[in-house]
């Protein structure tokens, strides 16, 4: 990913960016029914490298998997590079865990900016105060094996209704996560860039009294040459 688009989707919100991507045409690419484990944390970005589990099949999936060094959730763990954000295809069940907290730990260690998961996380009051983005539907005791098979790593996936290809870009906030597909990416950072500047101008007009017709959207002379002076005097 280009740095200072990493940089600029840092500084704005994922309502920002389903908007600009609705102004593509593109209308399903937030992660539905996730939220992050410690919403104080800043923003989440990062290039998606994925996890897809399917559903397990007894005979196949005994706890002895994970003797196995090949297993696909070990590999996706250790094979996730630095910077990029794990999501994890769990069928948006959460009746047993995508993933726990020495998992989650380790992809902290290694510099993976985050994980995702449209199930749940086992030991989610420890993974909440790492100070590590993770994000899920709810917490799930139970371990994987007794519902997921993983499957496949790096592959498309869907997470929350939502299409993941692998190296799409991943934003999440303290609202939850977006998809952006990656060939957009440095356009829709720029886009929401701008989008930013105008509504922190105008929710500070509405503080101060002012209605939104005519301001939002900026049908009016008045507003538009307001926004001018607004930014010239911040610097926006």
């Amino acid at each position: 990913m280009n740095p200072a688009t990493r940089e600029l989707l840092m500084k704005v919100s994922t309502a920002t960016l389903c908007t600009a991507l609705f102004k593509r045409g593109l209308r399903n690419q937030f992660i539905q029914d996730v939220r992050p484990l410690d919403p104080g944390l800043p923003n989440m970005v990062g290039e998606a490298f994925t996890l897809r589990y399917m559903p397990a099949r007894e005979d196949l999936n005994p706890i002895s998997v994970f003797l196995d060094r090949n297993h696909p959730q070990r590999q996706a763990v250790e094979q996730c590079p630095e910077g990029a954000v794990l999501v994890i295809d769990s069928r948006k069940d959460a009746r047993a865990a995508s993933a726990g907290g020495i998992l989650v730990t380790r992809l902290m260690k290694r510099g993976v900016a985050g994980v995702v998961t449209d199930g749940g996380f086992r030991d989610s009051p420890d993974i909440a105060k790492l100070g590590f983005p993770a994000y899920h539907h709810r917490p799930s005791a139970p371990t994987n094996l007794t519902l997921h098979q993983a499957i496949d790593i790096n592959v498309p996936i869907g997470c929350g209704d939502a299409p993941v290809f692998p190296g799409d870009v991943i934003v999440g906030d303290a609202e939850g996560v977006i998809v952006i597909p990656a060939h957009m990416a440095d356009e829709i950072a720029a886009e929401a860039t701008e989008m930013t500047a105008f509504e922190d101008f105008v929710q500070e007009q509405v503080l101060e009294g002012r209605s939104i017709l005519g301001l939002y959207p900026p049908t009016e002379e008045r507003s538009r040459a307001d926004f001018a002076a607004w930014r010239s005097a911040r610097g926006r």
